[in-house]
């Protein structure tokens, strides 16, 4: 649909974003709904698993690391984009510190137990919950993603609100650069609590303009029949093996996931 930002279709518009790379794997030819629920369901197998298992936490990352390999997505861009959860880290680190109940000395220091094994919880399923979606992003562009959401049944105004996010971020970013420099041009540098109010003015207007574009697009958007649902352009289907191909994560995950119960 045209006015403003070109909707045609749901998710016409838009693929690579930042932590997508581009490749040919046998990972990336997935279709995007079987990649979601196998890495919903590898995530749920991690956090089920108990935290004592720790080398069920080791045989989780092999895993990873395996998928990582088919999809030839290098170590080095992986451990990048990890960098992610590091104010979680930060907490986990602190926990033995402020926890209570029996402490033990550690390098001369007095730590919690219960706060070691939290952090060690918090540590690992995180580190492995992140790595699983850096996976996911680096093999799946944006518009696949959604379309995967909708393929499984997402409730469809949710997808549409994310579409719209994701397809008007990049123009809401572009108006707060034209307003930066359009600031610089007249000579304005913030350097304190003075400029504030100028860059409050600048927010203000900023708000306004993207509501503005918003009632303009919503307005062409009905004027060309829509109704509360976009139509879809892309049927995104899966065959049994693809299916096979994608759950073979989650649910040799899972066998780790007893053994780590049972052991």
């Amino acid at each position: 649909m045209g006015a403003d930002g070109g909707t045609s279709h749901t998710f016409s518009s838009g693929g690579a974003h930042k932590l997508y790379r581009h490749g040919h794997s046998p990972v990336h030819a997935l279709p995007p709904h079987t990649k979601l629920a196998a890495v919903f369901a590898f995530v749920v197998v991690v956090v089920s698993t108990p935290r004592e298992a720790m080398w069920a936490f080791g045989l989780y990352a092999a895993l990873l690391g395996a998928v990582a390999y088919a999809a030839r997505v290098p170590a080095g861009f992986l451990l990048k984009r990890l960098l992610i959860e590091v104010p979680f880290v930060a907490f986990a680190v602190l926990m033995p510190f402020v926890a209570e109940g029996e402490r033990v000395e550690v390098l001369g220091m007095s730590l919690s137990v219960s706060g070691l094994w939290g952090a060690w919880n918090v540590l690992a399923k995180g580190t492995l919950g992140v790595a699983a979606s850096v996976l996911l992003a680096s093999t799946t562009e944006l518009r696949e993603l959604l379309l995967g959401l909708q393929r499984l049944k997402l409730p469809p105004l949710l997808v549409q609100i994310a579409s719209f996010m994701i397809r008007y971020g990049d123009v809401i970013t572009d108006e707060m650069r034209r307003m930066r420099i359009a600031r610089e041009s007249r000579g304005f540098e913030a350097s304190g609590v003075k400029h504030w109010g100028v860059l409050a003015k600048s927010a203000g207007a900023l708000f306004i303009r993207s509501y503005e574009r918003g009632e303009r697009v919503h307005l062409a958007m009905v004027s060309r029949g829509y109704a509360g649902s976009m139509p879809v352009i892309d049927e995104v289907t899966a065959s049994r093996a693809q299916w096979s191909y994608a759950l073979a994560l989650p649910v040799a995950a899972l066998v780790v996931c007893v053994l780590g119960w049972a052991l």
